[in-house]
């Protein structure tokens, strides 16, 4: 189990921090902007983490004569995530500190497009001043790099987990009895 993990966790780690940097190098030169951002990271988020289903069926195929039990599968998968996620985080974290203030910029720009997207939606002044301010007070909590790394697992684990499960109900397979 251990060599199945560690081979597409690393496949999945790699996949992960690659397209979030190209994400990251695509808005600098602004070729995609934080609206599509989002769909571009959380859809390289779900084929990096395709490792999991991967890693499974391997498992499975390989090292359990094509039987597995759920639980196992979720054990294997929940694995991989978690070696994907904490690269994607400390991916995130070198950017950050290596960045000379791109990274903190980033968030700027960030908050910026939520309050203009509300402006353009017609938000009243008020509603526009607390998010702003919200925006802000974020920007202030994200300097802490333990709370940055934190929220930056919690963008991808919980993608993780929802493949988990799902994979895990897709590829098990219970031993068939000789009747």
């Amino acid at each position: 189990m251990r060599k199945t993990v560690l081979v597409y966790g690393s496949i999945s780690a790699i996949l992960t921090s690659g397209l979030m940097l190209m994400s990251l190098y695509l808005m600098e030169k602004k070729i995609i902007n934080f609206d599509n951002g989002a769909l571009f990271g959380y859809g390289g988020m779900i084929i990096a983490l395709s490792m999991v289903f991967f890693g499974m069926k391997s498992y499975r195929d390989n090292n359990q004569n094509g039987v597995i039990k759920f639980w196992r599968a979720v054990q294997i998968g929940s694995l991989i995530t978690l070696i994907a996620s904490l690269a994607y985080a400390t991916t995130w974290e070198g950017y950050y500190r290596l960045s000379s203030g791109a990274a903190a910029e980033h968030m700027q720009k960030y908050g910026e497009a939520v309050v203009n997207k509300m402006k353009q939606s017609g938000a009243s002044q008020e509603e526009i001043d607390k998010k702003t301010k919200q925006m802000a007070d974020l920007n202030e909590i994200y300097k802490n790099p333990f709370i940055r790394f934190g929220m930056t697992l919690a963008e991808i684990l919980p993608v993780g987990i929802i493949i988990v499960f799902i994979s895990a109900g897709i590829l098990r397979k219970k031993e068939i009895l000789p009747a």
